[in-house]
């Protein structure tokens, strides 16, 4: 997991500087407020293509494990082709999106009732997806900004299943397929 990370990370700092120092002028860096909640260090750049198109690169790393038994470990990226109604980074958007991340998560007690299984059990696995999403974005100065987006479409998960505990017994694996909520994110963002 920390060698695909580091070679994910690579990939996207270096094509972050190739449109820095292309078009710096039309690019905002942003962060999603409520994925910090989770713990969560996430980090989101978005380049603009033309008038009204523009790629966001979006993701987030959490490498926290909060008991032997309670972790929520993942990484996660978001990449999203956008067109803007108006002009980039203000008003309407649609987007395209694709989803991927690894994620190690278990001892959780949510109550939301096919997540019920976190409190029992550890998941270790991978997702891979895409969807449609649809935000706005406020224009709160010159360069601040404030956008809300939500998405959904299609994910297929990969996992195995494990008894809870630092050497949790290996139960299982498995695989689904999730329809539902892709994306979501209110977001601060500085344009440049």
């Amino acid at each position: 997991m920390k060698y695909k990370l580091s070679k994910i990370s690579i990939t996207f700092m270096l094509l972050s500087g190739l449109f820095f120092s292309a078009q710096a002028q039309k690019t905002a860096i942003k962060t999603n407020i409520p994925y910090w909640f989770t713990a969560t260090p996430n980090l989101g750049l978005e380049f603009a293509l033309g008038d009204k198109v523009s790629l966001e690169l979006s993701g987030g790393y959490n490498p926290f494990k909060f008991s032997d038994t309670k972790q929520l470990r993942h990484w996660v990226v978001w990449p999203e082709l956008r067109y803007w109604t108006c002009e980039t980074f203000n008003g309407h958007f649609f987007g395209l999106h694709a989803v991927g991340g690894q994620y190690n998560i278990g001892g959780w007690d949510l109550p939301v009732d096919k997540l019920k299984v976190l409190n029992e059990r550890r998941y270790q696995g991978s997702a891979i997806g895409v969807g449609l999403s649809y935000g706005y974005q406020w224009i709160l100065s010159d360069h601040w900004g404030m956008e809300f987006t939500l998405g959904a479409g299609f994910a297929r998960f990969k996992y195995d299943v494990y008894k809870l505990g630092n050497n949790g017994e290996h139960i299982g694996k498995n695989q689904k397929n999730y329809f539902g909520p892709t994306k979501g994110a209110l977001s601060i963002v500085y344009v440049f």
